[in-house]
């Protein structure tokens, strides 16, 4: 059995996170600008299933759903998606993809349904949102389906480059583009999305930290350092994988992230 320190030095640890970035030296002129720290505190920690590869994650009617993939080379994973009971971490399964078939990415709610993005399929699947009744699928150009939130009006996919995809709801074809760029540089990897307050909010894959977007512009205007959080995961099980999963419940205006495998979902207050 592998022990965790205790989550009170976690939240302790969060509370001054900022302080670890300062310096006394000032940085020089031709240096780039660095992105605006965004600091955060963790209030409170739930259970999270370790065979769930988390794809995506969000509130909706107040119950948190996630999705998952199913990678080849980890046999327990399987392509879900379902409700999280945030007791015991386990998932109510209503969806299951075959995993010989397809590979389970991002997921969102609108106008009473939910639509599924496939990895490598270029293959998307939509469902009566109340009953998961299969509707129909879609097809999208990009290469690959990564994470997927929405505006309100539009969905919004990312597909592991440094674009975003807005899509038209009724067509589910493309209606705008933007490019991800971080003080004048592209940021690829683009993952999973959740869109809270007017700014897409997006992991990076493999990355440890959590960016804002303007959506006008693709411009990142902020970042949350989550290193610790992702340090507490491996603590607690050597196997997770990475952080991965945003989900913002606005009745409540919380926010909720996690990561593949991860033991525990952590609820986090920030400004947003």
């Amino acid at each position: 059995m592998h022990h965790s320190k205790p989550f009170f030095t976690l939240l302790l640890f969060s509370l001054f996170i900022g302080c670890t970035h300062s310096s006394r030296h000032e940085a020089p002129a031709t240096s780039a600008p660095a992105t605006p720290s965004i600091y955060y505190t963790v209030t409170k920690s739930f259970q999270h299933d370790t065979s769930l590869f988390t794809e995506g994650l969000l509130i909706y009617n107040g119950q948190l759903y996630e999705s998952t993939g199913s990678p080849g080379d980890i046999a327990e994973t399987e392509s879900l998606v379902g409700i999280i009971d945030s007791v015991t971490g386990k998932m109510d399964r209503k969806i299951t993809l075959d995993r010989s078939k397809y590979f389970g990415e991002g997921i969102v709610f609108l106008n009473d349904k939910l639509y599924q993005l496939t990895y490598k399929n270029q293959k998307g699947f939509i469902y009566d949102a109340k009953t998961f009744k299969p509707l129909g699928d879609f097809s999208y150009s990009s290469k690959e389906g990564w994470g997927f939130t929405t505006n309100g009006k539009e969905l919004i996919m990312s597909d592991g480059t440094s674009t975003i995809t807005f899509l038209d709801p009724n067509t589910l074809k493309p209606v705008k583009t933007i490019q991800v760029t971080e003080n004048g540089n592209v940021r690829d990897n683009i993952n999973e999305l959740e869109y809270i307050n007017g700014y897409i909010y997006a992991n990076v894959w493999t990355k440890d930290f959590i960016l804002k977007i303007d959506p006008a512009t693709g411009h990142v205007v902020g970042k949350l350092d989550l290193s610790s959080l992702a340090e507490h995961a491996r603590n607690k099980n050597p196997g997770s994988d990475v952080l991965n999963g945003i989900a913002y419940d606005a009745a409540t205006d919380r926010v909720y992230v996690t990561g593949k495998l991860w033991s525990n979902i952590y609820l986090i207050d920030f400004p947003h």
